[in-house]
């Protein structure tokens, strides 16, 4: 019984930690965006907004999407602790790894998301239709950048085919894409609204292993099924 229980604390333990060094290193390298997140959401003049988006634009391709494909590549090993990996890595080979695909991918999906906020943002005060079609086409967008993620550290294809990959197993499983959006909207409201403290220390790292664990087991039907 003792022991039952102190193995189980260890268990609990051993995933805390996991958690949080996983979203604290993700947080790290993501501080450069994360201080200019906080100066937009402190100004009091919006025409002083663009000065500081420009510099967020330009920042996230090269720093959050590395660092993002870094924490899902780690979210992996965590998910597939029980199988064979050649060996674990550090978060940093990870983001050394994945820098090139993830940064161009970032490009791509900073691109399409300026796109789809600037709609929202035009059509908020003309049009409560179209803005509604937008924000749901915010939360399409939102997955696809999730399976992105999910196959880039899964899979060793070129760019192309994991943008394809990742749109195909966005529109093609709803399971998957339902168990995203539910996850992720948990995990940011209760970050959000009632425990903002974890948000550097544990929701990023939840985010990516709950995702990539929904990701891993259509995965591993699919593979099933050939």
């Amino acid at each position: 019984m003792a022991k039952g229980l102190i193995g189980g604390l260890f268990g609990v333990s051993e995933w805390i930690m996991k958690f949080s060094l996983g979203n604290l290193q993700w947080t790290l390298f993501n501080l450069p965006i994360g201080l200019l997140l906080l100066s937009l959401l402190s100004l009091e003049s919006s025409g002083l907004a663009f000065y500081i988006l420009l510099p967020l634009g330009l920042l996230t391709p090269f720093i959050f999407f590395p660092a993002t494909a870094a924490l899902f590549a780690k979210a992996r090993e965590w998910v597939k602790k029980d199988e064979e990996l050649n060996r674990e890595q550090s978060y940093f080979s990870y983001y050394k790894e994945n820098y090139l695909k993830s940064m161009i991918g970032g490009v791509i999906f900073l691109i399409l998301w300026s796109v789809l906020i600037a709609d929202v943002y035009y059509f908020s005060t003309r049009n409560s239709v179209l803005m509604n079609v937008f924000l749901i086409m915010g939360i399409l967008l939102y997955v696809w950048t999730i399976n992105f993620l999910c196959v880039l550290v899964q899979y060793d294809m070129k760019l192309i085919k994991v943008m394809k990959q990742s749109f195909v197993i966005t529109i093609g499983s709803p399971i998957l894409f339902a168990a995203i959006v539910i996850c992720s909207g948990i995990i940011l409201l209760i970050s959000l609204y009632v425990f903002p403290l974890i948000i550097p220390i544990f929701t990023g790292s939840i985010i990516a292993f709950l995702s990539f664990s929904a990701f891993y087991r259509v995965y591993l039907k699919a593979a099933a099924e050939k």
